[in-house]
């Protein structure tokens, strides 16, 4: 199986949430399927099918959160040498050329992502064409809109 990049933040996250799940959703869920028992006839017992599956989806989580973290490359760039190229991790901030629009996102892995927080996967199109880029580098990133131009201002190891 191939590594699984991922800042340290991104593995600190899928701890925190192994540990919530195993700790908190698991026994609350095992508590439910007890109390669903009691009220006999396990066929007709909504309660009971519905705890059943939920438990379902969270052992499913767990195993996929535990073969995530045992196949993990964390990266933490902030212990890096600045080299100014784009690399996973980085904070890169890019200007469309045509818009004047700036915009700042952070490389991070696939589980990581989120748009509305400015990080993108590095599965992205827009991660693909900044990495190894560097500052004052113009970039063409295809979008379903055609080809966008970006420069990119500014590259931070953060």
């Amino acid at each position: 199986m191939q590594t699984i990049p991922m800042t340290v933040r991104g593995a600190d996250l899928l701890r925190k949430e192994l540990t919530e799940l195993k700790t908190v959703t698991r026994p609350k869920i095992v508590s439910d399927i007890a109390v669903a028992r009691e009220h006999g006839d396990l066929k007709e017992n909504a309660e009971y099918h519905a705890a059943r599956e939920q438990q379902g989806f969270c052992e499913g989580r767990i195993q996929e959160i535990e073969a995530k973290l045992s196949n993990v490359q964390i990266i933490d760039v902030t212990k890096m040498p600045n080299t100014g190229k784009v690399i996973f991790g980085t904070t890169v901030t890019i200007v469309n050329v045509e818009t004047d629009v700036e915009v700042k996102y952070q490389i991070v892995g696939d589980d990581e992502a989120s748009i509305k927080d400015n990080r993108i996967s590095v599965n992205s199109p827009i991660a693909r064409g900044l990495i190894g880029k560097q500052a004052d580098d113009a970039v063409n990133i295809e979008t379903p809109k055609g080809t966008v131009e970006y420069e990119i201002i500014e590259v931070e190891y953060i």
